[in-house]
């Protein structure tokens, strides 16, 4: 196999750089992301090559004038998967009732299996949509539930998803049962407690979050699946932010449902996700849209959303490639170094307090920062304002802080910068 220990991402073939956001040779790009994935290093010593980190982010056409640590957010796509989207749009409105409908709808179905392949589950237990919040309220709105059956959650999902339970609450009567989990917390075991403590003679669903939104613990998905089975409940799995951001397999996680936004961490087209339901639940989970009879065990009846462009499910290959080029591992031992490079030097500070655990498999890419006696959106408005700085204020009921959240392309100056614009306003306070 090749080594590509200071050979480089994109260069290893001699890859011409993108310019003004025009991939020039999208077909080597994809050589050299096979030819990246040959890279038997450990991924550890990986995370540590910055040759190899400043090529994949030379890879994305994003403005160096701003260091941008809102990934959580939504995520911008490189070049490649840019390009693929321009060329199946153009190529859409040539007539769109032929091109789109007849030529590249079809062609869906390849993205569907590269998925599927990718994170070991059947192709036809995977619906492609628009994001994870529509995949997670097909599950939430499509559960046949009755007046008084209860619906368990956390205090800390995303606030879409418990709105989503609070107007079938107005609706039709079910009752929304919330839990607090530890901020942050070392022991999933705990976590899991809280869970089967809360379940009772009228719990009907549960929502789990993969990665919390808003800090990035990592919660024990399989564990609280495997609860939910032993007491004869379905689970649904929010993963807008753990798919593609660190390593696992769907199939290993055994779970009934799961959501997740592809413009994340896949860094595919914006307005992209999928939804996994486990074959057999297929016939009895209600779609959003009305779909024919004749579909209640296909897994497409999910996709049944009227007129909407092919283009950007397309690119999801291309994003695909570029997520196998870097590889699973690697990636999340980058954002782990990553989270680590800033995180780590502030923690030090007393007037610092983070609400994401550092401890291994805890927590990834994202983290969540609290300074004592700065109220955290006045933090983020001078990170902003002041050093050009973009990251994302949290509120809660039981904390405050501000979100961090690089991504690959995220260089370790632009975090040093936000490391001494932070510990300026510990030394200074935020200038009037």
């Amino acid at each position: 196999m090749t080594s590509m220990h200071r050979r480089g991402f994109l260069g290893a073939l001699g890859l011409p750089m993108v310019a003004a956001g025009v991939l020039l040779d999208p077909t080597r790009m994809a050589q050299a992301l096979a030819r990246a994935a040959d890279d038997e290093r450990d991924p550890q010593v990986v995370a540590d090559d910055e040759d190899f980190w400043f090529d994949v982010a030379a890879a994305f056409t994003v403005d160096r004038s701003l260091v941008n640590l809102n990934n959580g957010g939504v995520s911008p796509s490189p070049a490649l998967v840019q390009d693929a989207m321009a060329r199946h749009l153009a190529y859409s409105h040539q007539a769109p009732s032929y091109t789109m409908w007849r030529i590249l709808e079809p062609q869906k179905e390849t993205v569907r299996q590269r998925i599927a392949r990718q994170w070991r589950v059947d192709p036809e237990e995977i619906a492609l949509t628009r994001n994870a919040s529509e995949g997670l309220q097909i599950c939430q709105q499509g559960i046949d539930l009755a007046a008084d059956d209860e619906v368990l959650a956390t205090t800390q999902d995303y606030p879409r998803m418990l709105t989503t339970f609070d107007q079938r609450a107005r609706r039709e009567g079910i009752v929304v049962k919330t839990i607090s989990i530890p901020t942050p917390c070392d022991d999933p075991g705990e976590i899991v407690r809280r869970y089967e403590a809360a379940i009772g003679p009228k719990t009907r669903l549960i929502l789990v979050s993969h990665m919390i939104n808003i800090t990035g613990q990592i919660l024990p998905v399989k564990q609280i699946t495997a609860l939910g089975r032993r007491h004869g409940i379905p689970v649904i799995v929010d993963g807008a932010h753990a798919f593609a951001h660190f390593e696992f397999d769907l199939a290993e996680l055994e779970c009934d449902y799961y959501a997740t936004s592809l413009h994340k961490w896949l860094h595919a087209p914006h307005g992209t996700g999928l939804l996994y339901v486990r074959r057999e639940l297929i016939r009895d989970l209600w779609p959003m849209m009305a779909a024919p009879e004749t579909m209640d065990d296909d897994i497409r009846k999910f996709e049944e959303i009227g007129t909407h462009p092919a283009a950007n499910t397309l690119a999801v290959g291309e994003a695909l490639t570029f997520f196998q080029g870097i590889g699973a591992a690697r990636k999340q031992a980058r954002l782990e170094k990553l989270r680590d490079h800033w995180a780590r030097p502030l923690a030090r500070h007393d007037r610092v307090t983070l609400h994401t655990s550092l401890a291994p498999g805890m927590a990834c890419g994202i983290a969540t920062v609290q300074v004592e006696g700065v109220p955290s959106r006045d933090l983020n408005r001078h990170l902003w304002a002041d050093h050009r700085i973009l990251t994302t204020p949290i509120y809660h009921d039981e904390f405050e802080g501000v979100r961090v959240s690089p991504s690959v392309y995220t260089t370790l100056p632009e975090l040093d910068r936000f490391v001494e614009a932070v510990e300026k306003v510990l030394a200074e306070g935020i200038p009037a």
